[in-house]
């Protein structure tokens, strides 16, 4: 059910409009300190788990996001075409239970949007889910008429039963686009770091910082030397941050040592792709773990760790590997639960979303 009564707290829509009336925000010259928000303390070691599941995700599902409730279930939203003739482009949303995930619901659809942000929409998807307290977060991107994609968001606060109408965020020029990366980054002061790609007459990776209240406080570029895709962005400490960005053949990488203030360009990572979306996450070792595409292309899904900051990676297991060349597992998303467990979603053969839940010691094993 799309439509919500009034909502009153911190992320109002009009704090959002606020941000999408600011036209020249990103070139402020003098961005207030940031820093993201410190790791997490360790939970006690898992065993070695693993456990799978394929969530009933409607037809050609494409991109997926994870994130933890309050109550500590796990909710997915992902994109899929409806029934209809043509088809048309929806937002998806489940939860896992004790007994498996709900039947899907509907959060959103070009008309819901439309209704929202009072223009024609031809397309939506992109979807990027965030939890924050009993308050869940909806960014995803459409686009209306002969301008790029554009954010847009929503709230619910009923576990998303129910949402807010949509609100266009404004973070580009008209004539550009722009996509959602990967997660949002946790700020110290309560705010978030979204990562996202511009789309205009090249593509490049930015980061986008919200104030607690929801208004945009300033746009990074993320340096780089060539046209990339989408960032997969992830906090090292207070200060230090790491993106990754899938280009021509590579994963370019870029750095942040002032709380995502400034991202410069570092060396590419000896790790090929083949211009596919990446998930990066941060393990409660220190580590990190990187999900993506191997060089052979989309018919692969793979597994790398590293020890050091993103500077090398060791292959950690494959989790698809198809003979056929028409199969495809594509856009993962990955996410760190409360208890140490991680949870993955990708496309599997454009048929399903595809669950997996495992520990980080499962990582370190043999693969099953």
């Amino acid at each position: 059910m799309i439509a919500l009564t009034t909502v009153r707290r911190r992320w109002l829509p009009v704090a959002l409009f606020a941000g999408a009336l600011a036209a020249a925000w990103w070139r402020v010259p003098n961005p207030a300190p940031s820093r993201f928000a410190p790791p997490a303390a360790a939970a006690a070691p898992l065993p070695a788990m693993f456990t799978s599941a394929l969530l009933p995700a409607g037809t050609h599902p494409g991109e997926s996001s994870l994130t933890q409730l309050a109550d500590g279930r796990i909710a997915a939203a992902w994109s899929a075409d409806d029934t209809q003739e043509p088809p048309e482009r929806r937002l998806l949303f489940s939860i896992r239970e004790a007994s498996g995930w709900r039947p899907p619901l509907v959060i959103a659809s070009r008309a819901s949007t439309a209704g929202g942000t009072f223009a024609h929409e031809r397309d939506i998807g992109n979807p990027l889910l965030y939890a924050e307290g009993g308050w869940l977060h909806l960014w995803y991107t459409g686009r209306s008429g002969w301008a790029g994609r554009s954010l847009k968001h929503s709230v619910s606060t009923d576990g998303g039963k129910r949402w807010a109408t949509t609100v266009a965020i404004r973070s580009a020029p008209l004539a550009s686009g722009v996509r959602l990366g990967a997660p949002p980054i946790t700020l110290a002061d309560g705010g978030l770091g979204l990562p996202i790609a511009s789309d205009g007459w090249a593509s490049y990776g930015e980061y986008l910082r919200l104030a607690p209240t929801g208004e945009i406080l300033d746009k990074q570029r993320l340096a780089q030397p060539q046209a990339a895709l989408l960032p997969a962005v992830v906090a090292l400490d207070e200060q230090r941050g790491l993106a990754l960005l899938p280009a021509a053949g590579q994963i370019l990488t870029a750095v942040t040592t002032d709380g995502g203030l400034t991202w410069p360009a570092a060396a590419a990572l000896p790790v090929a792709n083949p211009k596919t979306p990446l998930a990066l996450l941060r393990l409660p070792s220190g580590r990190l773990l990187l999900a993506g595409n191997r060089p052979e292309g989309r018919a692969t899904l793979g597994l790398w760790l590293s020890s050091d900051a993103g500077k090398t990676w060791q292959s950690s297991h494959t989790l698809e590997n198809a003979a056929d060349g028409a199969a495809e597992f594509s856009d993962p998303s990955l996410l760190l639960g409360r208890d140490g467990r991680l949870h993955l979603t990708y496309s599997w053969r454009r048929q399903g979303i595809k669950y997996l839940s495992f520990s980080e010691a499962w990582l370190d094993g043999t693969p099953p």
